[in-house]
């Protein structure tokens, strides 16, 4: 198709399809999708503006993926069951090419259409499973969500035949060296056009994208966050994620608010009792050379033969590397993360980064309490299904969730972190000491010192007895001499076997259940 320039069907503005292959623009008069065909122009309906995105990304910005210039011609904001939403930008290359480059929670992966053969369909939509491995193109990619969202919100020129609030059916895998695919299943029909697009995750840095060559306030992080007042009891509050928040829980009368485009509105009255965080909103800490601040907290709880086994967790957030969680079980902290890879088979063991993970349980995590905010619709009282498999100090968690028609499953990687050395990332004093034996806390080391130490005893009773005392010595005081000396290194194995016992001491899966 060639470049057009119209006037919409709705208010008759004039509207300009300036990329050759585009098929929808939104007019930027009155936001209606219109649609063009060889022959004539369309009226798809009205669309909602899109707001700003937290990356900075914006139409016009040009960037280069594989040594190929690309422009970013146009946005999609995708919204599913759960709440969530995420921006689909579309990049436009030479050669009536496009990419489609997916934004969400601080993430980007780039993605191209791959043509189906006429003969070749897509595996069944409702067949596909969470977990379940698919070869496209020579690729193994392991499905991590599928499910159902609307396209809610459109800017600039698109690539394929837009419908406002029209739902798509969709599945998202990942594989090794950070490649991704998506799925799509059209309305869901069994006449729909499917189609899959085949990428891999990327950083801005990648793609060479400057987001200051349009404006040059474009791209900076917003200093500080958005002062509101909440809506029920009308006290201050702030929101230190705006682009990404759905839901709040406010700090002053502890009901949940919804978030939308930075205003919010009453969802629900909690009346819970309030919980003063160990560190509290607003705090900010350093983690691997990226400053994040938190931004939620949340109590949640597994039950187990009657007994409450309960935990704490806190989001973090910044704003170009998305949302890390601090989760803290007995005293015993750990920093988490996504998994950006599918670890190696399901089973009562898991190889991922060169180490063998055991699973230590299995169970239904509740959610118990919340308060600050929250990147997806949070209630209390929310549940997953979960599996914690661990390599001290290494922690594999696998989370399934469903939310509607939508069903996902999270994979996250926690490492063991210290209450003194949380202290001095966020300036604090007088965190709680663990008890106990952490789930993933470290084993304690003797070191080659405590070995080489033991080794020279040993020779210096050997060299007294044999050398000094010319075998004249008395031989039981040298048999219990001896005797001493090697219980030493016996308590201290002893000390490290008893501290696998009682690290496994809540699990199902312990491998010392004998000794229990």
């Amino acid at each position: 198709m060639k470049h057009v320039t119209t006037n919409c069907p709705s208010c008759g503005g004039p509207v300009q399809f300036q990329t050759g292959s585009s098929l929808v623009t939104i007019c930027e008069f009155c936001h209606t999708a219109v649609g063009r065909s060889d022959r004539d122009i369309k009226d798809y309906g009205k669309v909602a503006e899109v707001g700003d995105p937290a990356s900075g990304l914006a139409r016009g910005i040009e960037g280069q993926f594989n040594g190929k210039p690309f422009t970013i011609v146009g946005r999609v904001r995708y919204r599913h069951s759960a709440g969530g939403s995420w921006d689909e930008w579309y990049l436009a290359f030479p050669g009536e090419r496009w990419g489609w480059l997916a934004e969400a929670q601080g993430k980007f992966s780039l993605t191209m259409q791959r043509r189906l053969p006429r003969s070749s369909r897509l595996p069944d939509f409702e067949s596909i499973e969470l977990g379940q491995t698919v070869s496209v193109k020579g690729v193994e990619l392991t499905v991590r969500e599928k499910g159902v969202a609307i396209a809610e919100a459109a800017e600039g020129e698109l690539p394929w035949a837009f419908h406002p609030g029209v739902e798509h059916h969709f599945v998202d895998l990942y594989g090794h060296e950070k490649s991704v695919a998506t799925f799509e299943y059209g309305d869901g029909s069994q006449d729909a056009q499917q189609s899959a697009f085949l990428g891999s995750e990327v950083t801005l840095k990648q793609l060479q994208i400057d987001l200051g060559s349009l404006d040059p306030d474009a791209g900076k992080v917003a200093v500080g966050a958005l002062q509101l007042n909440c809506p029920h009891c009308g006290g201050p509050l702030a929101l230190r994620a705006p682009d990404e928040t759905l839901r709040v829980a406010c700090p002053n009368c502890t009901s949940m608010l919804e978030a939308k485009n930075g205003k919010l509105s009453l969802f629900q009255t909690l009346h819970q009792k309030k919980v003063k965080p160990l560190i509290p909103l607003g705090s900010e800490g350093e983690f691997g050379g990226v400053r994040y601040v938190v931004i939620g907290f949340m109590q949640r709880y597994a039950k187990y033969a009657g007994r409450i086994y309960p935990w704490t967790e806190y989001l973090m957030y910044n704003r170009e590397t998305g949302f890390r969680w601090l989760v803290c079980n007995q005293g015993h902290w750990s920093l988490v993360g996504p998994v950006d890879k599918p670890p190696g088979s399901v089973s009562d063991q898991v190889y991922y980064g060169g180490e063998t993970f055991r699973i230590y349980d299995r169970g239904t995590a509740y959610v118990r309490y919340v308060l600050g905010e929250f990147y997806w619709k949070v209630s209390v009282g929310d549940n997953v299904s979960t599996s914690d498999y661990i390599a001290p100090p290494r922690m594999l968690s696998y989370e399934r969730s469903g939310h509607g028609r939508n069903q996902e499953i999270t994979i996250s990687e926690g490492h063991y972190i210290t209450p003194e050395e949380l202290e001095q990332k966020f300036n604090l004093s007088d965190l709680p000491r663990p008890w106990g034996v952490g789930t993933i806390q470290p084993r304690p080391q003797p070191g080659w010192q405590f070995w080489l130490a033991w080794m020279g005893f040993l020779f210096y009773l050997f060299f007294a007895y044999v050398v000094i005392g010319a075998g004249k010595a008395d031989g039981w005081l040298f048999f219990y001499a001896i005797v001493a000396v090697t219980l030493i290194p016996g308590l201290v194995i002893a000390y490290l076997h008893n501290f696998e016992v009682r690290r496994w001491s809540d699990s199902d899966y312990s491998p010392y259940a004998s000794d229990d």
